[in-house]
């Protein structure tokens, strides 16, 4: 019986980093496909200004019906990145970023910015960003910016439209 705890012990362990290793790579996966699908329509380091959600556009899973996104797929490979945000007055917005292994690594609301514009440079350890700018670093190159905008009425879209579209994302 004791010859048999040895090779029990090494499949236990086997299974047991066979698990994590899939569950931390799958991480990485999804983010992704996310990357891959709000890039589709625009590329990459470029704000994506998307509609009222519908079950037959959801850009984002389970998006809630009253908060319209925009949202900037990132690769920081080619140099930082600066995401420039115009909150909406009487509005709750915030600016969400996720890195690769999609871990929230920046979150900021209107409340916060104080209801004023605001400016983030997002760079990898080592990328040269500009003196006195709010950085944010990150740990990998690629992940997804999200700005959500909180509407009292579906059809204010429109007439907040010209303000939400002044937020940008762009390669230094």
């Amino acid at each position: 019986m004791t010859r048999w705890i040895g090779p029990l012990l090494l499949t236990l362990a086997a299974a047991v980093a066979g698990w994590h290793g899939g569950l931390a790579l799958s991480t990485f996966g999804l983010m992704e496909a996310a990357i891959r699908r709000v890039s589709s329509e625009g590329g990459l380091n470029v704000m994506r200004y998307g509609t009222l959600p519908t079950p037959e556009n959801q850009p984002i899973v389970r998006p809630s019906p009253d908060l319209v996104y925009s949202s900037c797929a990132y690769d920081l490979s080619k140099g930082p990145l600066r995401i420039h945000v115009v909150p909406v007055a009487g509005r709750y917005s915030s600016l969400s970023i996720f890195d690769a292994r999609t871990d929230v690594v920046f979150v900021r609301n209107d409340v916060q910015a104080g209801g004023k514009p605001y400016d983030i440079i997002l760079a990898r350890t080592g990328q040269t960003v500009p003196q006195g700018a709010e950085v944010v670093r990150v740990g990998y190159d690629r992940g997804i910016a999200l700005i959500r905008l909180l509407l009292k009425t579906p059809i204010e879209i429109d007439a907040l439209d010209t303000i939400r579209r002044q937020s940008v994302c762009q390669t230094l």
